[in-house]
C-alpha cells in the first residue's frame, strides 16, 4: 500500500493512454489524443505536478519507423497535449535484452532521475499490464486505464484501475489510493464485453 502523499511526478504511457494506438506510427498526422488526455495533463500541470512520458517504441528496432519519424510523432504529441517535463523512450525490441523496455523498470527509473524524484514518488498511468509491471518493478504506484485492447487478466492483476484518464488524475490529486477491488475489475470486464466475470 502506498502512503497518501503528493506525487513527485506522473509518468504516462504514450500509445493507448495519451494518444490512440496506431501501431508503429511514424506519421504525425495520425496522432489523436485519447478522450480526456488534454484536460488530464493540464490538471496536473496546474497543480505543479511534473508530467513525463515513458514509452516502448520497438518499431525503431524493427526498422518500421526511423528515429526522426518517432521524434516527429512525439513533437506532435506535445503540440496537442503541451510540453512534457521528460521523455523516456525505449527503441529496443523484446529480444534485445535491454533493461528499459517495459515491463522492465528502466524507463520509470530514467524518467524519475531526469525529474530528480524517487521512482517511489511517481505514479505510472498506462493501459496494459506491461505498464503496471514496470511501475511495480520500479517501486512506483501504477494506475491502469483500460481500453478495448486491455486483457481481462491485466485488469484483474492491476494494483489500481481508473475509469478514464480524468479519473486517474483525480485519484492522484486527491490521494485516492489503494488496489482496485474485485468488484471494480468485474465492472470493467462487463463494460468491455467480457462474460466470464
Amino acid at each position: 500500500m502506498f502512503e497518501k502523499r503528493r506525487p513527485g511526478a506522473v509518468l504516462f504511457d504514450r500509445d493507448g493512454t495519451l494518444i490512440r494506438d496506431v501501431p508503429y506510427n511514424g506519421d504525425p498526422a495520425k496522432v489523436e489524443p485519447m478522450p480526456g488526455a488534454v484536460e488530464a495533463v493540464s490538471r496536473l500541470r496546474r497543480a505543479d505536478v511534473p508530467v513525463a512520458v515513458v514509452t516502448n517504441q520497438s518499431g525503431v528496432a524493427k526498422g518500421l519507423l526511423t528515429p526522426d519519424e518517432m521524434d516527429q510523432v512525439n513533437a506532435r504529441v506535445e503540440e496537442l497535449l503541451g510540453p512534457f517535463d521528460a521523455w523516456a523512450i525505449c527503441v529496443h525490441d523484446d529480444t534485445d535484452g535491454c533493461t528499459c523496455r517495459k515491463p522492465a523498470p528502466g524507463l520509470v527509473i530514467r524518467a524519475a532521475a531526469v525529474l530528480d524524484v524517487s521512482p517511489r514518488e511517481c505514479v505510472v498511468v498506462g493501459d496494459i499490464g506491461r505498464d503496471m509491471e514496470a511501475a511495480r518493478a520500479a517501486g512506483a504506484r501504477g494506475i491502469l486505464v483500460p481500453t478495448a485492447v486491455t486483457r481481462e487478466e491485466e485488469i484483474r492483476d492491476a494494483p489500481e484501475v481508473a475509469g478514464n484518464l480524468l479519473d486517474a488524475v483525480d485519484r492522484v490529486l486527491s490521494d485516492l489510493d489503494g488496489p482496485v477491488a474485485a468488484a471494480g475489475a468485474s465492472t470493467w470486464a462487463r463494460a468491455l464485453g467480457w462474460s466470464r466475470w
